[in-house]
């Protein structure tokens, strides 16, 4: 079995995959834009270039990613896609690029559980924890 987080964007999916390949070094594995669906398909007008389902690795790690269909997106909430990162330096450059254009929850710092941490939500409205741990 894998668990693996499945990002809702609201017609911006694209955008993201493309930021987070640039600021994560993310591998977009597999795209499917709504327009590639079944004829059948009911896609809404303006709507054939949204990501109907996309599936990103990061260092090995899967993250799948769609436009939510208009009217049924929502704004995260309840949860946090959490980086841990070895190298501190690395780790505060991660953060950095994602709070980019985003807002900053909590400034990356050492704590005393962590040589550094920080919360934002990116420029997406996806809420990340960047975290280095202590021992790493």
């Amino acid at each position: 079995m894998q668990v693996n987080p499945y990002l809702s964007y609201d017609g911006n999916c694209g955008a993201a995959l493309n930021f987070y390949q640039k600021v994560l070094g993310a591998r977009i594995e597999e795209s499917y834009a709504y327009g590639e669906g079944n004829p059948e398909m009911q896609t809404p007008p303006g709507w054939k270039d949204k990501i109907m389902h996309a599936r990103l690795t990061i260092d090995g790690e899967v993250i799948m990613a769609s436009d939510a269909p208009p009217g049924h997106f929502q704004k995260p909430q309840g949860f946090h896609v959490s980086l841990q990162v070895e190298d501190p330096a690395e780790a505060e450059r991660r953060f950095k690029a994602l709070a980019d254009g985003g807002t900053v929850t909590m400034p990356f710092g050492k704590t005393f559980f962590s040589n550094g941490f920080g919360m934002c939500v990116d420029q997406f409205g996806i809420p990340w924890m960047v975290n280095c741990p202590q021992g790493m």
